[in-house]
């Protein structure tokens, strides 16, 4: 008798279609039974007991930025830089659209550069005018006390206030 030839014994089942269906039922509803989420903590209590006298020993609290403070610095001072950027490039834009316009409003815009680099220098000038005659004399060789009093007169039902000053 070769290997081929023999014949398995049949499998019968142990229980009914019935008690399957209910266990199959019984095993997917565990499975698949909804749980609770779980509680997320809103806040941190330290319940460690604080000293009578002096200050309290230090809590190693965890640092959960996401961003290292470098890199959070690099991107605000390259947006600033960007805006600045921005913004000379929008000037410079407007100017050399005016002086390519041969008309009044380019005419303007000449005037205006040109009135506006004159004034700069003219400010310069006149601040470094009044710097040098500035010299302060001192004319007083007494010495010099202020008394200041001050009487205050309320009175009314508005409080009108009157304040005299005796020097």
């Amino acid at each position: 008798m070769n290997d081929h030839d023999q014949t398995a014994p049949e499998w019968s089942p142990r229980m009914s279609d019935a008690e399957a269906n209910a266990e199959a039922r019984r095993i997917i509803d565990e499975i698949y039974r909804p749980t609770p989420p779980r509680p997320m903590p809103t806040s941190f209590r330290d319940d460690t007991p604080v000293p009578a006298v002096g200050q309290a020993e230090p809590v190693h609290q965890d640092d959960r930025r996401i961003v290292p403070a470098w890199a959070a610095g690099t991107a605000v001072a390259s947006l600033g830089i960007g805006a600045g950027t921005t913004g000379v490039g929008c000037g410079v834009w407007l100017v050399l659209k005016g002086f390519s316009s041969m008309s009044v409003t380019g005419v303007v815009c000449m005037g205006v550069l040109f009135s506006g680099v004159a004034f700069v220098a003219l400010s310069i000038g006149a601040a470094i005018a009044r710097a040098k005659r500035s010299v302060s004399k001192h004319i007083y060789t007494g010495p010099v006390t202020k008394n200041t009093h001050v009487t205050t007169h309320t009175r009314g039902t508005f409080s009108r206030t009157h304040n005299t000053f005796h020097g």
